[in-house]
């Protein structure tokens, strides 16, 4: 009996997408299936939004707390980078977890997985608030805070893929960039839900108790979320696609060979370098711009908070809008008109960082990081998710979003950090490398090609 080839099975699992998806709209009531689409868009919606709550509340608190709880041996500067520096082991640790979870994804299905993923993010986070601190303990508070950096970052690599994933392989048809972007929503109010939350516990306790205890009571609620995001995502159904393969007995032995060897590696090199402009963007605007506004710029700490906030919220409501354009105009070219605005608009948004107005910072933010981020982020899922066939997805999906946090997420605020110091405390170096980014995400994104999506 002659083994199939991975062409053969990349058709098979192609055509079992969609007579699974063409079984389900036969078969279900309109009534079932809008009860089906809501628990899905709740389980990916709430489970991202804590999911991301949980990882980038330690960004928030590298650059505000962090740096002096437990490097306070050290120059503010150096102090900053350490603290970033196990900010970035998070996104080194990602692509292990992304090939794990990813197998294990694929192998099992989505559901199963992102409930495993949801336990183990919620639990670091939750550990990280009642760590003791370097004048408790010593050296062993930074290795103890590193060490769950790590289980954080491991949790999270399995955690966007499917979550993409089970919104887009439930989706309708014609919806599917829609249902794309509502997973993205969750990263835009989990940033927003944690520096709105630092935000008010630095207005309700002063700043020797802040750095006291304060600050670990945002960590603790993430408890309560992770129980409610659990009891959600239990309910959601396993993806049509996945069960359609499973029962044709099509999972794949070793996806990640396969996501690496032809015919997919033309899709994972372009992905992985499609992603670079997106992943600095985020953790810029997101994450370095926090302690640059406060450090660099000397303005407020809880203004700034509230304008990432704003900004954050903005891209929240605006997601959706990019999904909606995702449908009409395809994942790809609304992806690569996003990053080609974003790339312009990089030196125009330090120039108003550069007035120091709070006013300003905040409309630049908006304008970079609210609207034209929403743009080319509610496109990349349903983008990435359709570079490969049902059987290997999982695995695919984290790589390119998990590899690619490396270089293009986690590294980026020691990056921007140092280049700005060898700018002798101007933007512009910083702004270059950001620019470059973009230009080399619009490139790989034109060479994506139509006829090798899945979706």
């Amino acid at each position: 009996m002659s083994t199939p080839t991975v062409a053969s099975s990349t058709v098979a699992t192609s055509t079992a997408e969609i007579t699974a998806t063409a079984q389900i709209s036969e078969s279900e009531t309109d009534d079932a299936r809008r009860k089906r689409l809501r628990t899905v868009v709740a389980a990916s919606l709430l489970g991202t939004t804590i999911e991301w709550y949980d990882f980038f509340l330690y960004a928030t608190a590298a650059g505000l707390v962090f740096n002096t709880a437990f490097f306070p041996d050290q120059s503010s500067f150096v102090g900053t980078l350490l603290s970033f520096a196990t900010f970035a082991v998070g996104f080194v640790v990602r692509p292990i977890g992304g090939v794990v979870f990813g197998h294990i994804g694929d192998r099992i299905g989505r559901k199963r997985t992102l409930a495993l993923t949801m336990v183990l993010m919620g639990v670091a986070t939750a550990l990280m608030g009642v760590l003791p601190t370097a004048a408790q303990v010593g050296i062993l508070a930074p290795i103890l805070l590193l060490a769950l950096r790590i289980v954080q970052g491991f949790a999270l690599g399995g955690e966007w893929a499917g979550a993409v994933l089970l919104a887009v392989e439930h989706s309708p048809a014609r919806r599917r960039g829609l249902f794309g972007s509502i997973p993205q929503i969750g990263l835009a109010l989990g940033l927003a839900l944690g520096t709105l939350i630092f935000a008010l516990l630095q207005v309700v306790f002063d700043d020797d108790a802040f750095l006291a205890y304060g600050w670990r009571i945002a960590f603790l609620v993430s408890i309560v979320l992770v129980v409610i995001g659990f009891v959600v995502r239990l309910k959601v159904d396993e993806t049509p696609a996945f069960t359609e393969v499973e029962e044709l007995a099509q999972q794949s032995s070793a996806p990640l060979k396969e996501v690496v060897l032809p015919p997919h590696t033309r899709n994972t090199l372009l992905g992985l370098l499609a992603r670079w402009g997106e992943g600095s963007a985020f953790n810029t605007w997101g994450v370095f711009a926090i302690v640059y506004a406060t450090s660099t710029l000397h303005l407020a700490k809880v203004p700034v908070l509230v304008a990432v906030s704003i900004a954050a919220l903005v891209m929240a409501v605006l997601l959706p809008v990019s999904g909606l354009l995702t449908d009409r105009f395809g994942p790809r070219r609304i992806y690569l008109v996003g990053m080609f605005a974003y790339g312009v608009s990089v030196f125009p948004v330090f120039a108003l960082f550069g007035t120091a107005d709070l006013l300003w910072f905040t409309v630049g933010l908006v304008v970079v990081f609210g609207a034209v981020h929403a743009l080319f982020y509610g496109a990349q899922g349903t983008l990435f998710a359709g570079l490969y066939p049902t059987n290997v997805r999982y695995t695919g999906l984290s790589v390119v979003y998990q590899f690619s946090g490396i270089y293009a997420s986690g590294l980026t605020p020691l990056i921007l950090t140092a280049l700005i110091g060898a700018g002798g405390d101007t933007p512009w170096l910083a702004a270059g490398y950001l620019v470059l980014t973009a230009a080399i995400s619009v490139v790989a994104t034109a060479l994506i090609r139509q006829r090798d999506l899945y979706l």
